[in-house]
């Protein structure tokens, strides 16, 4: 056992000292997030063809070193920061569910995971994204550590530091249909019979003095600026907020829930959560040409309503849980669409490695095929969704360069109808289609808001459009291909569209646009 009051002294000091590097909610809302799997993303010797079997579920070799080694990629795509797999030590492996290469069956909090390098190389890592202005964020698992067996098999003294059954929540199941049984959601156990999940007593003041102490020494150790949190709905809400003051960091939390009110209340204890609430609306609208639009449209307005700051959400439509949208759908046009909404939607957007190339997840649709190696994509700079991601990154970071209200204006549906989503945000216009590469052309006139004769350029084809006498665009649809646009003048300095790139490190002038987009009443 520890001392509470050393484990105290040691938690505000170390919440101290870390407050020169820490980065705030307000500086991540800037962010976009590259989502890698520490084991899958590149390995230290460079190996484009080392095997790894996904339905294996073995450590296939990548580490700290391959990601330093191939932040290239990373930042050409126009990412400011990357969330990197849990750092810690982990169970060494299962008869059924193999090795924790993720990183979610921890055992010892106070030892990094090997495979994936050394202490050393992970503050190499965090020191090369700093020289390149990168944020680091490192997910983090409070709610369990994990056991290679049944849960009447537990060895309480093999993990670190809670290392007694009294720091754990008698055995039960999860019943996932009832969010409202919160103890229930609370106490019970993730995981099944064959890897257990012992469920920490996060409400103990002992557990959640010992988190706090380590989250402290962890973010100060390696320099974190954010944190992503693995199952918040399991643990107890009162656990929050001490915890997010020793970590001093942007924690976003994972609520994997389609219930749009349900996620979003999570937002009264962390900063941000993971848009569950838009997810699940998000890829049925367009991984099918008769997707609904209009859910989409609808849930887009419940999030709004219901998240206490949508501007620190982490917008997504992929990631290691969930399937890979190529796996639904092989049409790159609908593919374009979601990439397109995930990256101009409120909050902050995260792609998951591999969907810029368009993986699809080949003998299954999600866990554990959905984890696949990145070296085989050979790092392609020139596949179409990288390109597509690097220029909406661009234009993103334009925009809230522009327009000082960008990052906090809510995006919301001007357009609707079966196969047509029209959202505006800021002084941008998006026009989403479903109906796949196949699609036939069409026009649709949008009430844009723009003021009449405003002239703007649609950023993916650098096509230009004048807004009418109405405000309206007559936007041109063809192949089911989405439009992104944004005022001319206001892409000054961007190097979008034949503009001008902008001098790094030097001031950028330019007059003011006053009265071109009126925010809705």
């Amino acid at each position: 056992m520890y001392s509470k009051s050393i484990i105290a002294t040691a938690a505000l000091s170390l919440a101290l000292c870390q407050q020169s590097f820490a980065a705030t909610a307000a500086q991540w809302r800037s962010r976009s997030i590259y989502q890698v799997l520490t084991d899958r993303f590149a390995r230290s010797d460079g190996s484009t063809t080392a095997t790894c079997d996904t339905g294996d579920r073995l450590y296939c070799g990548g580490g700290y070193k391959g990601i330093q080694n191939n932040l290239d990629y990373i930042q050409n795509m126009g990412f400011d920061a990357v969330w990197i797999s849990p750092v810690t030590s982990q169970i060494i492996g299962d008869t059924v569910y193999g090795y924790a290469y993720h990183g979610y069956w921890q055992q010892n909090l106070y030892e990094l995971n090997t495979n994936f390098g050394t202490a050393s190389d992970l503050k190499a890592l965090s020191a090369a994204l700093h020289a390149r202005g990168m944020y680091l964020m490192v997910d983090v698992v409070v709610n369990h550590n994990g056991w290679s067996g049944a849960s009447t098999t537990v060895d309480y003294t093999q993990f670190n530091p809670f290392n007694a059954e009294s720091h754990y929540h008698p055995y039960c199941t999860i019943d996932y249909t009832d969010t409202a049984n919160a103890t229930n959601i609370e106490q019970c156990w993730v995981g099944d019979d064959s890897v257990t999940l012992p469920d920490l007593r996060t409400e103990d003041s002992d557990v959640a003095a010992g988190y706090q102490t380590w989250i402290g020494q962890l973010v100060a150790n390696y320099s974190i600026d954010g944190l992503r949190i693995d199952t918040v709905m399991q643990v107890d809400t009162g656990f929050w907020s001490a915890f997010s003051a020793a970590a001093g960091v942007y924690m976003v939390g994972e609520v994997d829930e389609a219930d749009a009110d349900y996620v979003c209340g999570f937002q009264d204890y962390l900063p941000g959560v993971l848009n569950y609430g838009t997810y699940f609306a998000l890829v049925s609208a367009f991984s099918s040409t008769s997707g609904s639009i209009s859910d989409l449209a609808t849930i887009m307005g419940t999030v709004k309503g219901a998240c206490k700051d949508t501007s620190l959400l982490g917008t997504f439509s992929e990631n290691h849980d969930q399937p890979r949208f190529a796996s639904l759908t092989s049409d790159m046009a609908l593919a374009r669409n979601v990439v397109t909404f995930t990256m101009l939607d409120d909050g902050l957007p995260i792609i998951y490695e591999g969907q810029e190339q368009h993986y699809n997840a080949l003998g299954g649709s999600s866990d554990p095929y959905n984890r696949e190696a990145m070296w085989f994509s050979l790092y392609d700079q020139t596949a179409p969704l990288y390109t597509l991601i690097a220029t909406l990154n661009a234009l993103r970071k334009q925009a809230a360069s522009d327009d000082a209200t960008y990052l906090t204006y809510q995006n919301y549906p001007i357009y609707t109808d079966t196969t047509t989503l029209a959202m505006r945000k800021g002084k941008m216009v998006t026009v989403l289609s479903n109906n796949g590469a196949a699609g036939a052309a069409y026009t649709q006139s949008i009430a844009s808001g723009y003021a009449a004769g405003t002239a703007v350029t649609e950023v993916l084809t650098c096509a230009t459009l004048t807004a009418d006498s109405s405000g309206n665009l007559v936007v041109p649809m063809a192949s089911g291909q989405p439009r992104v646009y944004y005022p001319t003048t206001g892409l000054t300095g961007s190097g979008l569209c034949g503009a001008a790139s902008r001098m790094r490190f030097m001031p950028r002038t330019k007059p003011r646009i006053k009265s071109m987009f009126a925010r809705p009443s």
